[in-house]
């Protein structure tokens, strides 16, 4: 049976480690910042105490049903997972919110972790959020990797591919997928172009460029 001095810090413990992580999602402006994560940090705590007072009884009293403190445990990461659902938007064609959402599982398993009496490992667990938020988020902007575009090309009927095509060799683009689309009423045909860029590629000079083909109307340029 736990004291209430022993309650009292699990609780105040899962406050600060969840806290931590909040404070810095709420510097970089997400939607669940400081008082989301603290609340979710502090109610998994909670739960996870609850969970261990009615295991006791059921240990120490016969008469009380058998609790398994597992399964509390279990329907909290659920709830969170709704809450983390809601932070997740979608903008566009770039989904954003996924590392936040993240953050909330997490949360929730540290103050687990914690009102489990798992005092170093939801420190380290902390401390490793942390380190991949902060440290992490630089190396990964610092990576080189694969962008990818999507254009819409609206042109004459009488356009030759080949003219689009070389816009995106001569910038070191390689075309992924085409599909089109044409209009016979109008003469009009519509690409529809994904591609991949290893380096970063002024989308302007590319849009220019398209826009100079004598054929093309309309460039939209996504992504």
């Amino acid at each position: 049976m736990l004291s209430e001095t022993e309650i009292i810090f699990r609780l105040v413990l899962g406050a600060i480690l969840g806290g931590i992580i909040g404070f810095e999602r709420q510097v970089h402006g997400r939607p669940a910042g400081f008082r989301t994560q603290l609340l979710v940090s502090v109610a998994s705590v909670l739960i996870m105490i609850v969970s261990e007072y009615y295991h006791h009884l059921s240990y120490m009293n016969p008469a009380y049903i058998r609790v398994d403190p597992g399964r509390i445990a279990a329907g909290a990461i659920t709830g969170v997972g709704f809450l983390g659902a809601g932070v997740i938007l979608r903008m566009g064609i770039t989904i954003q919110g996924l590392t936040t959402a993240a953050c909330l599982w997490m949360v929730a398993a540290i103050g687990l972790a914690v009102g489990g009496g798992f005092y170093i490992a939801a420190t380290a667990a902390c401390a490793i959020t942390l380190f991949s938020l902060l440290v992490l988020r630089v190396v990964e902007r610092r990576m080189s990797r694969i962008v990818f575009k999507f254009l819409t090309i609206t042109a004459d009927g009488g356009i030759e591919d080949e003219k689009i095509e070389f816009v995106f060799k001569s910038r070191d683009a390689r075309i992924v997928s085409t599909d089109y689309e044409k209009d016979i009423q109008k003469a009009e045909i519509t690409y529809t172009i994904t591609i991949s860029l290893k380096h970063d590629v002024p989308m302007k000079t590319i849009l220019d460029e398209l826009s100079a083909i004598k054929s093309v109307k309309k460039v939209v340029i996504k992504g």
